[in-house]
């Protein structure tokens, strides 16, 4: 395997490992800081939001434009709104992610008063489910994305990585709580945590195996540009949301502007 090829792998194995990091969290920890995960949040959308309109796009446009002679302007926008729509109808048809502290508490509470209720670890254990495919199927596109834009510049894949990496620790604890809940089985909660980060390199293996025979600079332009759909769109529906939920005031603006902040600095001093 390519060394290139090899590192955008890691970084996205990484980012969907991240998922584990929160499962333990939720199983291990006695207390969930919500202003740090406000202002983590906050700070993962902020990296998205500026590398996709600040470096993403602009490489798009410039793909595009050596391979149809063009500006790649109106190429650039139509995969940039197909990425997002993608993105639309992925989250219409699935539930939706419940926040971690929310959900421990609604869950300790159902927990309480299980003997009230028929069958609640059954109700439980299929919610645990759902959740997790819910992630799964979320994290998949991450998968791509991230791949892709290791390969191409890793010192922009590798800030995407991380910025991936910190919004999927709610989502282990998202994944790990209620099925630990419903099984009494801290193993097998953290276990399911896990494998449904792994839809992050199963995506990029999927997506490197399937388009690398068809590479070119009008397909890596229109990828790029339909990556940064789908990164905007998380960050606007699913990250600052949370964010905002999580943190009081405006922990979650200061998170973004922090991020944009890093971002910005790190592209410069990659450039000098």
């Amino acid at each position: 395997m390519d060394s290139p090829v090899l590192l955008a792998f890691l970084v996205t194995l990484g980012a969907g490992l991240s998922t584990g990091i929160g499962a333990a969290l939720g199983l291990f920890a006695k207390t969930t800081n919500d202003r740090f995960l406000a202002l983590a949040l906050g700070f993962s959308a902020g990296v998205m939001l500026y590398v996709s309109f600040v470096e993403i796009i602009p490489k798009a446009m410039d793909f595009l434009s050596s391979d149809s002679g063009g500006s790649g302007l109106l190429e650039a926008s139509v995969a940039f709104l197909a990425g997002t729509l993608l993105m639309a109808v992925l989250y219409r048809f699935l539930p939706d992610l419940p926040l971690p502290n929310e959900e421990k508490r609604r869950l300790a509470k159902a927990d309480v008063e299980s003997q009230f209720l028929v069958e609640p670890a059954r109700r439980l254990f299929r919610a645990g489910l759902l959740v997790a495919l819910a992630v799964t199927i979320h994290n998949f596109p991450e998968g791509i994305a991230t791949f892709f834009l290791t390969l191409d510049d890793p010192a922009v894949g590798l800030s995407v990585g991380v910025a991936i990496a910190i919004h999927n620790i709610p989502e282990g604890i998202a994944v790990a709580i209620p099925m630990y809940f419903a099984l009494r089985n801290r193993l097998w909660a953290f276990g399911l945590g896990v494998l449904s980060g792994l839809a992050e390199p199963l995506g990029a293996v999927l997506g490197y195996l399937v388009l690398q025979p068809f590479i070119s600079d009008g397909l890596l332009g229109a990828l790029f540009a339909a990556v940064a759909g789908i990164m905007v769109y998380i960050a606007l529906d699913s990250l600052l949301p949370a964010a905002r939920e999580f943190g009081r005031g405006q922990l979650a603006i200061y998170g973004v502007i922090a991020g944009m902040a890093i971002m910005a600095a790190s592209l410069v001093l990659f450039e000098v």
